[in-house]
């Protein structure tokens, strides 16, 4: 039965895709470099790019800030929404990952809006305090630290910037508090630790597509930050 979900998930993702997504040559074109330098396939669905497009649109924001660029999919996808003063950084542990980032984000022309920062980001994350604040946040890193990124992200925002938690669902595995995976258990103490963050008000989408049964979390920041 997963299997045939997972099918069926598939099938009407390409279906969406087909009434509501122009084809994208430049889009395909990442795809294929990330795939041809051997990232892992985890990036977010072309559905959900376009989602965050929207949401970065819809909020006009000026700042945005990522957290996991793998091939810079989605960074691209956000970074279409920019005004021409915008500025997207994105962080990326992984050298080699970041490296394919640049090219792709070099060839859609987004150089000069776009900066790709490496290392770890509860390293990186400090650097950014005494910068301009963040309109919009999406936090697609690894899953054991996803609470100290969120808290890091409400910081670096302001009343009214949005963040968005990717991969918080994972497969339904969400809901299994014995659980032995890590992932699953970084993301249940991220719900407790938000559950109590008076800072922000947050609901939750479960999604099924192309990248299975997962969904995200998004939290409007609502007061200063302490």
């Amino acid at each position: 039965m997963g299997k045939m979900n997972q099918e069926l998930w598939t099938a009407v993702d390409e279906d969406l895709i087909e009434y509501l997504l122009p084809a994208d040559d430049v889009l395909d074109g990442v795809l294929r470099e990330c795939e041809a330098a051997g990232l892992p396939a985890i990036g977010v669905s072309a559905c959900q790019g376009k989602l965050l497009q929207f949401l970065v649109r819809m909020l006009g924001a000026r700042r945005v800030l990522e957290l996991g660029t793998l091939g810079g999919y989605s960074t691209i996808w956000m970074g279409r929404a920019l005004p021409a003063d915008g500025r997207l950084i994105t962080l990326e542990v992984d050298p080699q990952h970041a490296a394919v980032a640049e090219v792709n984000i070099a060839r859609v022309g987004l150089s000069e809006r776009v900066d790709v920062l490496v290392g770890p980001a509860l390293e990186t994350l400090p650097r950014l305090a005494d910068g301009e604040l963040f309109d919009f946040v999406f936090i697609d890193a690894d899953k054991i630290n996803t609470g100290a990124y969120f808290d890091w992200a409400v910081k670096l925002s302001r009343p009214g910037s949005v963040i968005v938690v990717d991969n918080v669902v994972r497969k339904g595995a969400i809901i299994q508090a014995d659980s032995d995976d890590a992932n699953v258990q970084g993301m249940r103490r991220f719900l407790e630790q938000i559950k109590s963050d008076t800072r922000v008000d947050a609901t939750a989408i479960q999604t099924v597509g192309t990248k299975g049964h997962d969904g995200f979390v998004i939290a409007r920041v609502v007061s200063e930050h302490s």
